[in-house]
C-alpha cells in the first residue's frame, strides 16, 4: 500500500507525545521471573534441575501497556485490581519505577494479585509456568468503587485503552460507563479485546483483535488481506463498535473503519518475541490519536512500533527515538 504517513508527519504527531494523558482501565499483573541453570535431569521425574540464580519482576496485562505509554513518552492514568498481598506491593513498587502512580490501584481484599510466575533458564528458555489469580468479575461494590476512581481519572485523559484479560476488571457496567462517559467528552475509547466480552464494547471507538481473536467473532478463517477485510466488516457489526484494527502478525496489520479499509504489511526485520506487542500496538494508537493522528496514521504508527518490539526478548518497550528512525 501506499504510505498513509510520512516522516514528517511521524515526527509532528510523536513530538506530541508528551503533551497526552491516557486512561488505562483492565486487568494488570505481575510477571515474576525465576532464572536459573539446568546442568540435569532430575532423578525423581524426567524435568529439568533448575539451579536458582536471581528473581526478576516486570509488569503484565494492562501494566505494560501503561510502561509503554511512558517509554512512549505519554502521561498515564492506570485503574485496576490487586489484593491484599505481597504480590500487591511488588507490583506497585515495579509500576513507580516506571514513573506511573498506584492511586488508581484499588485493593480487592476478596482476590488475590494476579501473578503470573516464570521458571526460565539463563538462556531464555522457558521451563514452566505457574499462575496465582482469581478472574471472577469484580462485585458490586468493587465495581463501583472501579466506575468512581474512573470519573475522577477521565477528567485529564485524552484517550481511554481498556485492557481486557479476562481477570475481573472490566465488566459490562463498568465498560459502559466508560463509553458513554468518554463520548461526552469526544475522547477515543480503545479495547484490546477479549472475545468473551464482545458484547460489552459497544459504542468503542476501535477494537483491536489479533488474527486469532478475529476468526472467532467472526468465524472467518483470516488467510488474505481480504479475507482480513471481510471479517474486520463482521467483527465491527458484531461488537457494534466504530473501528476494528485487526493484528496479524507476520502479515502485518488490517484496519476497518467508516473512512475505507486498508492493510500494512509487516515492517519487522527479525522477529525474536511476539510478548506483550499487542500491548505496544494499542498504547502507540492511543497516543497517536491523542496527538491527532487519524485512524489510519495512527495504525501505521502502532505498526512501527510492533516491528521494533517483536525484534527484542519478552515484553518490550518502543521509545520516541526508537520509533522515528523506522521512517
Amino acid at each position: 500500500m501506499t504510505s498513509v504517513l510520512s516522516a514528517a508527519r511521524a515526527r509532528e504527531l510523536v513530538a506530541r507525545f508528551g503533551e497526552t494523558s491516557v486512561l488505562i482501565v483492565g486487568d494488570v499483573m505481575l510477571d515474576h521471573f525465576v532464572v536459573g541453570r539446568v546442568s540435569r535431569i532430575s532423578p525423581e521425574a524426567p524435568v529439568p534441575v533448575v539451579e536458582f540464580d536471581h528473581d526478576e519482576y516486570k509488569v503484565g496485562g494492562a501494566g505494560n501497556v501503561a510502561t509503554n505509554v511512558r517509554a512512549l513518552g505519554g502521561l498515564v492514568d492506570l485503574v485496576a485490581l490487586t489484593g491484599e498481598d505481597g504480590d500487591a506491593g511488588v507490583l506497585r513498587a515495579q509500576l513507580s519505577a516506571c514513573h506511573i502512580g498506584c492511586d488508581g490501584l484499588l485493593a480487592d481484599p476478596t482476590r488475590r494479585t494476579t501473578t503470573k510466575q516464570r521458571i526460565v533458564t539463563t538462556r531464555n528458555q522457558h521451563v514452566a509456568r505457574v499462575d496465582y489469580e482469581n478472574d471472577a468479575d469484580a462485585g458490586p461494590d468493587v465495581e463501583r468503587a472501579l466506575i468512581v476512581c474512573v470519573e475522577g481519572h477521565l477528567q485529564r485523559a485524552k484517550v481511554v485503552v481498556v485492557s481486557d484479560y479476562l481477570k475481573g476488571v472490566v465488566t459490562r457496567g463498568l465498560t459502559a460507563t466508560i463509553v458513554q462517559q468518554a463520548r461526552t467528552r469526544n475522547v477515543p475509547v480503545l479495547i484490546d479485546p477479549k472475545i468473551p466480552h464482545i458484547d460489552y464494547y459497544v459504542g468503542a471507538t476501535l477494537i483491536t483483535p489479533n488474527n486469532h481473536e478475529a476468526e472467532v467473532a467472526t468465524h472467518i478463517r483470516i488467510r488474505t488481506d481480504e479475507d482480513a477485510r471481510r471479517a474486520g466488516h463482521v467483527f465491527m457489526e458484531r461488537a457494534r463498535c466504530l473501528g476494528v484494527l485487526i493484528t496479524r502478525g507476520e502479515h502485518g496489520m488490517s484496519l476497518v473503519d467508516p473512512s475505507g479499509d486498508l492493510h500494512f504489511p509487516a515492517v519487522a526485520r527479525e522477529v525474536a518475541d511476539v510478548t506483550g506487542a499487542g500491548d505496544t500496538v494499542i498504547a502507540a494508537l492511543a497516543l497517536s490519536l491523542a496527538a491527532g493522528a487519524t485512524h489510519a496514521e495512527a495504525a501505521h504508527l502502532a505498526n512501527h512500533a510492533a516491528a521494533i518490539v517483536v525484534g527484542h526478548f519478552g515484553a518490550a518497550t518502543v521509545t520516541p527515538e526508537e520509533l522515528l528512525s523506522t521512517f
